[in-house]
């Protein structure tokens, strides 16, 4: 028996620093947020998703991720906020950074960019507490994510970052066993047209092929969604 696991896992109850009990949480996609979304839920934080991802390419991706996203919310009655798809904005923002590699200063900025929106949000409605579920993911490196995040939250002085370390106590395992519970769709790229240029190159290097957005979910086989 794993105590870590879905199943059997006991909850301890979350303390967010200087004991805030509202929480202002930037979303990447609903297979990172599953985990997150459950333990500040668990543990009577009142919180919001709010969705700000300018740099998810194709349009149709950024849909599908963010309809996912608002399910699960749904089904937890979790608020939902709709950022802005501002791409022109994020394109400005890394130019000149196009053949960084991923976890390189392109991601150090479109973190930034995210957060500083995330931030002001939270300024202008009365949140004192912000955090990201992009920190759960293995394939980030946290203390990139979270000094992107500190210095977001640092323009206003009733605002803080939660560096909390979602991946601890089996939380990357249960993050994977909650998207397959719920059968997220499952994306194959960070998220950015350059990580899908990224990725696919790697992946035909390797004889595989390329990506085909919209149609992978977890715990399904195939299926023909564009």
């Amino acid at each position: 028996m794993n105590p870590y696991n879905e199943q059997d896992y006991q909850r301890p109850a979350l303390e967010a620093p200087d004991g805030a009990r509202q929480l202002l949480l930037h979303s990447c996609c609903a297979p990172c947020a599953g985990e997150v979304m459950e333990a500040v839920k668990a543990s009577g934080i009142d919180f919001t998703v709010y969705f700000y991802n300018p740099n998810i390419h194709p349009r149709s991706e950024y849909e599908q991720r963010k309809d996912e996203n608002i399910r699960f919310c749904e089904a937890l009655d979790v608020p939902f906020v709709d950022g802005d798809y501002d791409t022109d904005n994020w394109f400005d923002r890394i130019q000149g950074l196009e053949q960084e590699p991923e976890r390189g200063r392109r991601c150090t900025v479109c973190f930034d960019m995210r957060f500083e929106r995330t931030a002001l949000y939270a300024h202008e409605h009365g949140f004192p507490l912000i955090s990201s579920t992009l920190g759960i993911s293995r394939w980030k490196n946290m203390q990139q994510i979270n000094q992107s995040g500190v210095r977001a939250a640092s323009r206003y002085c009733q605002v803080d970052y939660w560096t909390f370390n979602w991946r601890k106590k089996g939380g990357s395992q249960r993050m994977i066993e909650i998207a397959k519970r719920e059968a997220f769709y499952q994306q194959e790229y960070c998220g950015c047209v350059y990580s899908l240029r990224d990725t696919n190159r790697h992946r035909l290097a390797g004889g595989r092929e390329r990506i085909q957005k919209g149609v992978k979910f977890y715990g399904r086989d195939e299926i023909g969604r564009n």
